[in-house]
């Protein structure tokens, strides 16, 4: 689930939910990412979590089922864990997995993302929250005119951020207060207030250096920021 907010690093992240169709599932089946692995724990295979949901204690129990979202690289590509349990140390959440066994092979799931197959479409009750799908297809408003529909979100680790389709490509917004500040859902439409280019080149950059400076002008190197651009696991 996405939410705005001032600061996205102060707020909760509730289940978000991808419209993909579930391999071998049906059109009323979607998928809820729930949690990441984040380090491995003890040396009995367990592992801690950062989870993406309000409810663990719905989505975490002895024999949920979580497909995993990894490198195609990696030996886990394609295949799923089964929950054995999950314990709390200090106010942490640590799963232990079947098959897990011991500390190297916890070590191979680190940064793996889970996913649960849900039956049904949820509706978020929360305020200032919701569902990806909710979002997926809202016309974006800019001083009133539509600049853009919605066409996913993106969940990394920095922030969430709006991928809007324009005609003149694929912007990236962040999802925060300051920039989105109202979603209106009855509507089906989506406020942004962005910043000066990020919806349009920035004049300066066209900008053709003239005589000595024209010669002597170079392109210095690329600072990529965390807040506009992250880049996903």
């Amino acid at each position: 689930m996405a939410s705005a907010c001032a600061s996205t690093s102060s707020t909760p992240i509730s289940d978000s939910v991808t419209d993909a169709p579930v391999p071998g599932g049906d059109d009323e089946r979607t998928r809820l990412r729930v949690g990441r692995l984040t380090k491995a724990h003890g040396l009995k295979g367990a592992l801690k979590l950062e989870l993406y949901t309000d409810a663990p204690e719905k989505r975490f129990v002895p024999g949920a089922v979580f497909a995993l979202q990894v490198p195609r690289d990696s030996a886990w590509h394609g295949k799923t864990v089964e929950l054995a349990e999950l314990r709390w140390y200090n106010s942490h959440p640590v799963g232990f997995f079947k098959g897990i066994d011991d500390r190297t092979a916890a070590e191979t799931l680190v940064k793996a993302i889970l996913w649960i197959e849900h039956d049904g479409v949820e509706v978020s009750d929360e305020p200032d929250a919701w569902f990806d799908h909710q979002l997926v297809g809202l016309r974006v408003l800019r001083d009133g005119a539509q600049v853009g529909t919605i066409a996913r979100v993106d969940h990394l680790p920095a922030q969430d951020l709006l991928a809007i389709d324009t005609d003149s490509g694929e912007v990236l917004v962040p999802f925060v207060s300051a920039i989105v500040p109202s979603v209106d859902l009855a509507a089906g439409t989506v406020t942004v207030t962005p910043p000066v280019g990020l919806f349009e080149p920035n004049p300066d950059d066209d900008a053709v250096p003239s005589g000595d400076a024209a010669a002597t002008s170079s392109i210095g190197d690329d600072d990529a920021s965390d807040d506009s651009a992250p880049s996903a696991e």
